[in-house]
């Protein structure tokens, strides 16, 4: 028979008060840490991002040694920060050589693909009407085949002028300026006719096509205001 009293087995048994104190701490130390590890991740990518975003401008600008961003509005331009956060700001990048003259105007864009939306980032010369440069900023393509959007040489010469590839794709306006003269179109691969037209990558058509897509849905939009407004363009922070 126990000698211990009930008083004495009452004062053993876990103070439940305590208890719940103890588990809310942790709750409240662990939620504080995810909070904190999510913060400080997210910072992380957004400053990647940032960095992918600058020297993307730079290699879809050829020539320029310097940019300035601006903030798309219905009154044209006006220069921001880059990683300006206004949300719903539209923002393109104007490049500028040594001397200060525009370069060209990098545009971002974006379409479904195959796997997921395809972000890309495009050089504009308002000079000859002509792209001048392309880059992939974010994709989850099939790799070996959509992924090629971004690296395979045939591919990029539509957009990249070279001694074997002079001409790169035309964004000529219609007589009013209000949108492109001709939409941007697909061709197969060996098949490309016209200076409007992409030829696309043999085994990644999808791809390619939202290439195609995303270029044409931006540029009616960007090259006429880009036209309309180019003097802001050009003068820079001035």
């Amino acid at each position: 028979m126990s000698n211990t009293t009930p008083a004495a087995r009452k004062a053993d048994q876990p103070n439940s008060l305590h208890m719940i104190a103890v588990l809310g701490g942790f709750s409240f130390l662990s939620g504080f840490l995810i909070f904190f590890a999510v913060q400080a991740t997210e910072a992380g990518i957004k400053q990647n991002r940032l960095e992918q975003l600058r020297g993307a401008v730079f290699q879809v600008l050829p020539g320029a040694t310097s940019s300035q961003a601006f903030a798309v509005g219905n009154e044209g331009f006006r220069p921001v920060e880059i990683d300006d956060p206004t949300p719903g700001m539209k923002k393109v990048y104007a490049g500028y050589d040594d001397g200060g003259a525009l370069v060209g105007v990098a545009i971002e864009a974006a379409a479904q693909g195959y796997q997921d939306v395809i972000r890309a980032i495009y050089g504009y010369n308002p000079e000859s009407g002509r792209l001048i440069g392309f880059a992939v900023l974010q994709s989850s393509e099939t790799p070996g085949l959509g992924d090629r959007i971004g690296k395979d040489p045939q591919f990029l010469a539509n957009f990249f002028a070279s001694d074997t590839s002079p001409d790169t794709l035309s964004l000529e306006l219609t007589e009013d300026a209000s949108g492109l003269a001709h939409a941007v179109e697909f061709a197969k691969n060996g098949e490309k006719s016209k200076p409007y037209q992409v030829e696309g990558i043999s085994g990644a058509t999808i791809s390619s096509k939202a290439v195609v897509r995303m270029l044409n849905d931006s540029a009616q939009e960007a090259v006429p205001l880009i036209r309309a407004h180019l003097d802001q363009l050009q003068k820079g922070t001035s």
